[in-house]
Parts: structure tokens; C-alpha cells; sequence
């Protein structure tokens, strides 16, 4: 069973930068393509950012040119970087990935952004 771990959220100003991180388990995480989405209150759970087993990454428009996804296979861990942050962008992050038939999501970790 894959088990998804978010670390790295927390308080910044606007402008202001944060690294989350995603340690994964339980799966052969250098075949998997992983995902960072974002749900803020009273909103749906959205996409961030995806990247591919090779490397490949996507962006929602929102976050082009500001985020970063990249991934550690030796460390089997995928990371967000977030640069020139907005208030808006204040949400719970989460982990995702598909395995063994099934979504697998962290528990997520708190960005907030103060203007």
C-alpha cells in the first residue's frame, strides 16, 4: 500500500517563497507519475503540477512560471518549489499518485500566504 508524506508548508508574505516536499512508500515510485494539487476553503481540490516517470513536468496556468515540480528517485520523493507567492495561492497541498489500481493522496500541508 502506498503511503504519501507532505512536509514543507507554513506561513510566508506574498512574494515569498516555500519548498513542500512528498516522501512516498509502498510503491515503485520511479515508474510512477506523481502530482501536487491544491484545495483552498470552500473550493475544489485542483491540480497544481504533474510529473511524469521520465521527467516531464505540467503546470496549471495559475502557477506557470512560479512553481517548480521535480522529483528524487534515489530519494523516492517529489518536491514543489513556489516562488513570488500570492495570497492566493494560500490552500492545503496534497500529494497524489496511482497505484495498484487505486488514488493515493497525503494528508496534505498548509500554505498560507499573507498579503
Amino acid at each position: 500500500q502506498a503511503l504519501l508524506v507532505e512536509s514543507g508548508g507554513g506561513l510566508v508574505q506574498a512574494g515569498g517563497s516555500l519548498r513542500l516536499s512528498c516522501a512516498a512508500s509502498g510503491i515503485s515510485f520511479s515508474t510512477k507519475t506523481m502530482g501536487w494539487y491544491r484545495q483552498a476553503p470552500g473550493k475544489q481540490r485542483e491540480s497544481v503540477a504533474t510529473i511524469t516517470s521520465g521527467g516531464t513536468a505540467f503546470y496549471a496556468d495559475f502557477v506557470k512560471g512560479r512553481f517548480t515540480i521535480s522529483r528524487d528517485n534515489a530519494k523516492n520523493a517529489v518536491y514543489l518549489q513556489m516562488n513570488s507567492l500570492k495570497p492566493e495561492d494560500t490552500a492545503a497541498y496534497y500529494c497524489h499518485t496511482q497505484a495498484y489500481g487505486m488514488d493515493y493522496w497525503g494528508k496534505g500541508t498548509l500554505v498560507t500566504v499573507s498579503s
